[in-house]
Protein backbone atom coordinates (compact mmCIF):
# COMPACT_ATOMS: atom_id res chain seq x y z
CA UNK A 1 0.00 0.00 0.00
CA UNK A 2 1.55 3.65 -0.59
CA UNK A 3 2.19 5.70 1.74
CA UNK A 4 -0.13 9.16 2.40
CA UNK A 5 0.71 12.77 2.34
CA UNK A 6 -1.05 15.66 2.85
CA UNK A 7 0.33 19.31 1.90
CA UNK A 8 -0.65 22.27 2.50
CA UNK A 9 -0.25 25.36 0.16
CA UNK A 10 0.74 22.89 -2.61
CA UNK A 11 0.27 25.27 -5.70
CA UNK A 12 2.79 27.76 -4.21
CA UNK A 13 6.90 27.43 -5.71
CA UNK A 14 7.85 24.77 -2.81
CA UNK A 15 4.30 23.12 -2.16
CA UNK A 16 4.19 22.03 -6.18
CA UNK A 17 8.15 21.20 -6.05
CA UNK A 18 7.38 18.85 -2.69
CA UNK A 19 3.81 17.42 -4.77
CA UNK A 20 5.77 16.59 -7.76
CA UNK A 21 8.41 14.66 -5.73
CA UNK A 22 6.37 12.82 -3.74
CA UNK A 23 4.51 11.65 -6.40
CA UNK A 24 6.91 10.65 -8.79
CA UNK A 25 8.21 8.53 -5.43
CA UNK A 26 4.92 6.71 -5.62
CA UNK A 27 3.03 8.59 -2.84
CA UNK A 28 -0.63 9.35 -2.43
CA UNK A 29 -0.24 12.99 -2.94
CA UNK A 30 -3.08 15.21 -1.54
CA UNK A 31 -2.60 18.85 -2.94
CA UNK A 32 -4.62 21.54 -0.58
CA UNK A 33 -4.57 24.68 -1.97
CA UNK A 34 -6.84 28.06 -1.46
CA UNK A 35 -6.80 30.39 -3.92
CA UNK A 36 -4.35 29.15 -6.75
CA UNK A 37 -6.97 26.40 -7.49
CA UNK A 38 -6.14 27.13 -11.62
CA UNK A 39 -2.86 26.08 -10.76
CA UNK A 40 -3.22 23.43 -8.09
CA UNK A 41 -5.61 21.38 -10.97
CA UNK A 42 -3.57 22.07 -13.66
CA UNK A 43 -0.38 20.47 -11.77
CA UNK A 44 -2.69 17.04 -10.43
CA UNK A 45 -3.98 16.87 -13.57
CA UNK A 46 -0.32 16.64 -15.08
CA UNK A 47 0.79 14.25 -12.74
CA UNK A 48 -2.20 12.05 -12.66
CA UNK A 49 -1.89 12.19 -16.62
CA UNK A 50 1.38 10.01 -15.83
CA UNK A 51 -0.29 7.57 -13.56
CA UNK A 52 0.55 9.49 -10.74
CA UNK A 53 -1.71 9.22 -7.19
CA UNK A 54 -2.82 13.06 -6.81
CA UNK A 55 -5.68 14.63 -5.44
CA UNK A 56 -6.58 18.42 -5.17
CA UNK A 57 -8.24 19.76 -2.26
CA UNK A 58 -9.82 22.88 -1.24
CA UNK A 59 -9.48 23.96 2.03
CA UNK A 60 -9.52 27.28 4.09
CA UNK A 61 -5.87 26.20 6.77
CA UNK A 62 -7.26 28.24 9.27
CA UNK A 63 -10.88 27.43 9.40
CA UNK A 64 -11.21 24.03 11.81
CA UNK A 65 -14.53 22.70 9.93
CA UNK A 66 -12.91 22.87 6.32
CA UNK A 67 -9.79 21.24 7.53
CA UNK A 68 -11.60 18.61 9.10
CA UNK A 69 -13.33 17.83 6.09
CA UNK A 70 -9.94 17.75 4.07
CA UNK A 71 -8.63 15.39 6.75
CA UNK A 72 -11.83 13.32 7.02
CA UNK A 73 -12.19 12.85 3.13
CA UNK A 74 -8.58 11.74 3.12
CA UNK A 75 -9.03 8.94 5.52
CA UNK A 76 -12.17 7.98 3.39
CA UNK A 77 -9.90 7.87 0.21
CA UNK A 78 -6.80 6.55 1.37
CA UNK A 79 -6.90 5.37 4.90
CA UNK A 80 -3.73 5.84 6.81
CA UNK A 81 -2.15 9.69 6.88
CA UNK A 82 1.78 8.93 7.06
CA UNK A 83 2.93 12.90 6.72
CA UNK A 84 1.65 16.12 6.92
CA UNK A 85 3.69 19.13 5.53
CA UNK A 86 2.50 22.07 6.75
CA UNK A 87 3.57 24.26 3.99
CA UNK A 88 1.13 27.06 3.59
CA UNK A 89 1.92 30.25 4.28
CA UNK A 90 1.98 34.03 3.57
CA UNK A 91 4.47 36.99 3.51
CA UNK A 92 4.31 40.80 3.90
CA UNK A 93 7.02 43.39 4.11
CA UNK A 94 5.97 46.12 5.98
CA UNK A 95 7.63 48.61 8.74
CA UNK A 96 6.13 47.70 12.31
CA UNK A 97 4.66 51.13 12.69
CA UNK A 98 2.84 50.09 9.82
CA UNK A 99 1.40 47.00 10.92
CA UNK A 100 -2.48 46.70 11.25
CA UNK A 101 -4.31 44.49 13.68
CA UNK A 102 -5.53 42.94 10.28
CA UNK A 103 -2.03 42.52 8.66
CA UNK A 104 -1.26 41.08 12.31
CA UNK A 105 -4.00 38.64 12.70
CA UNK A 106 -3.99 36.95 9.07
CA UNK A 107 -0.52 36.38 9.09
CA UNK A 108 -0.91 34.84 12.52
CA UNK A 109 -4.05 32.59 11.02
CA UNK A 110 -2.27 31.48 8.10
CA UNK A 111 1.35 30.92 9.07
CA UNK A 112 0.57 29.56 12.47
CA UNK A 113 -3.08 28.69 13.00
CA UNK A 114 -3.44 26.65 9.70
CA UNK A 115 -0.45 24.75 11.07
CA UNK A 116 -2.13 24.27 14.73
CA UNK A 117 -5.13 23.09 13.20
CA UNK A 118 -3.94 20.63 10.57
CA UNK A 119 -1.68 19.09 13.15
CA UNK A 120 -4.87 18.65 15.28
CA UNK A 121 -7.04 17.44 12.94
CA UNK A 122 -4.25 14.49 11.38
CA UNK A 123 -2.54 13.39 14.93
CA UNK A 124 -5.76 11.44 15.96
CA UNK A 125 -5.40 9.37 12.69
CA UNK A 126 -1.20 8.85 13.22
CA UNK A 127 -1.57 8.04 16.91
CA UNK A 128 -3.74 5.24 15.80
CA UNK A 129 -1.35 3.82 14.13
CA UNK A 130 1.37 4.51 15.95
CA UNK A 131 3.57 6.23 13.55
CA UNK A 132 3.54 9.88 11.64
CA UNK A 133 5.52 12.33 10.40
CA UNK A 134 4.61 16.13 10.70
CA UNK A 135 6.96 18.53 9.22
CA UNK A 136 6.86 22.63 9.19
CA UNK A 137 8.05 25.09 6.72
CA UNK A 138 9.15 27.99 8.92
CA UNK A 139 12.17 30.61 7.83
CA UNK A 140 14.99 31.95 8.45
CA UNK A 141 13.70 35.07 9.73
CA UNK A 142 11.77 33.01 12.26
CA UNK A 143 15.55 32.22 13.57
CA UNK A 144 16.85 35.34 13.22
CA UNK A 145 14.38 37.70 13.00
CA UNK A 146 13.66 40.14 9.56
CA UNK A 147 13.60 43.84 9.59
CA UNK A 148 10.62 44.98 8.06
CA UNK A 149 9.07 41.67 8.54
CA UNK A 150 8.22 41.32 12.19
CA UNK A 151 4.85 39.87 11.81
CA UNK A 152 6.10 36.96 9.40
CA UNK A 153 9.18 36.74 11.98
CA UNK A 154 6.90 36.26 14.63
CA UNK A 155 4.28 34.20 13.40
CA UNK A 156 7.68 31.54 12.03
CA UNK A 157 9.34 32.07 15.01
CA UNK A 158 5.93 30.09 17.15
CA UNK A 159 6.09 27.57 14.27
CA UNK A 160 9.49 26.38 15.29
CA UNK A 161 8.40 26.39 18.93
CA UNK A 162 5.16 24.02 17.91
CA UNK A 163 7.06 22.07 16.41
CA UNK A 164 9.83 21.99 19.07
CA UNK A 165 7.08 21.35 21.91
CA UNK A 166 4.36 19.46 19.77
CA UNK A 167 7.53 16.83 19.07
CA UNK A 168 8.03 15.65 22.77
CA UNK A 169 4.22 15.35 23.10
CA UNK A 170 3.86 12.88 20.78
CA UNK A 171 7.19 11.22 20.54
CA UNK A 172 5.11 8.30 22.54
CA UNK A 173 3.28 7.89 20.20
CA UNK A 174 5.72 6.97 17.24
CA UNK A 175 5.87 10.52 15.94
CA UNK A 176 7.99 12.74 14.79
CA UNK A 177 7.56 16.95 13.96
CA UNK A 178 10.54 18.22 12.58
CA UNK A 179 11.05 21.86 10.87
CA UNK A 180 12.57 23.27 8.11
CA UNK A 181 13.83 27.31 7.75
CA UNK A 182 14.55 27.91 3.88
CA UNK A 183 16.27 30.76 3.13
CA UNK A 184 15.66 32.38 0.07
CA UNK A 185 14.32 30.51 -2.60
CA UNK A 186 13.37 30.91 -5.99
CA UNK A 187 9.69 31.52 -5.43
CA UNK A 188 6.88 33.70 -6.46
CA UNK A 189 7.43 34.50 -2.88
CA UNK A 190 10.04 36.88 -3.83
CA UNK A 191 8.34 38.87 -6.68
CA UNK A 192 7.81 41.84 -4.62
CA UNK A 193 11.61 42.25 -3.49
CA UNK A 194 13.12 44.43 -6.21
CA UNK A 195 15.95 43.24 -8.69
CA UNK A 196 18.71 45.00 -7.05
CA UNK A 197 17.99 44.50 -3.54
CA UNK A 198 17.48 40.46 -5.06
CA UNK A 199 20.63 40.55 -6.36
CA UNK A 200 22.40 42.52 -2.98
CA UNK A 201 20.85 39.52 -0.62
CA UNK A 202 22.59 36.87 -3.01
CA UNK A 203 25.36 38.35 -2.69
CA UNK A 204 25.26 38.03 1.24
CA UNK A 205 24.97 33.80 0.96
CA UNK A 206 27.83 32.02 1.20
CA UNK A 207 26.95 29.65 -1.68
CA UNK A 208 26.04 32.34 -4.25
CA UNK A 209 22.51 31.70 -5.48
CA UNK A 210 18.91 31.38 -4.24
CA UNK A 211 17.78 28.20 -3.64
CA UNK A 212 15.57 25.39 -5.90
CA UNK A 213 12.14 24.67 -4.50
CA UNK A 214 13.25 21.27 -5.25
CA UNK A 215 16.15 21.45 -2.34
CA UNK A 216 13.23 22.08 -0.27
CA UNK A 217 11.23 19.17 -1.77
CA UNK A 218 13.72 16.67 -1.03
CA UNK A 219 14.74 17.71 2.55
CA UNK A 220 10.97 17.49 3.44
CA UNK A 221 11.02 14.14 1.96
CA UNK A 222 13.57 12.79 3.69
CA UNK A 223 12.14 14.16 7.12
CA UNK A 224 8.68 12.27 5.99
CA UNK A 225 10.78 8.65 5.53
CA UNK A 226 12.00 6.27 7.38
CA UNK A 227 15.68 7.45 7.83
CA UNK A 228 14.31 9.93 10.06
CA UNK A 229 13.25 8.04 12.44
CA UNK A 230 15.25 8.88 15.43
CA UNK A 231 15.00 12.93 14.19
CA UNK A 232 12.43 14.72 16.10
CA UNK A 233 12.18 18.35 17.16
CA UNK A 234 14.58 19.94 14.58
CA UNK A 235 15.12 23.03 13.21
CA UNK A 236 16.57 22.53 9.66
CA UNK A 237 18.11 25.89 8.14
CA UNK A 238 18.49 25.19 4.70
CA UNK A 239 19.65 28.73 3.68
CA UNK A 240 23.18 28.45 1.71
CA UNK A 241 24.90 29.49 4.51
CA UNK A 242 23.82 32.84 5.23
CA UNK A 243 23.05 32.07 9.18
CA UNK A 244 26.30 30.42 9.51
Amino acid sequence: MSNTVIITGASGGIGSATAIYFAEKGWNVVMNYFRSAESAKILAASLSSHGYSVMPYYADITNRTSVERMIYDTENKFGKIDALVNNAGIAQQKLFTDITDSDFDKMISVNLKGAFLCSQAVLPNMIHYKSGKIVNISSIWGVSGGACEVHYSASKAALIGLTKALAKEVAPSGIQVNCIAPGLIETRMNNNISADDLNDFVEEIPLGRMGDPAEVAELIYFLCGKGSDYITGQVITQDGGLTI
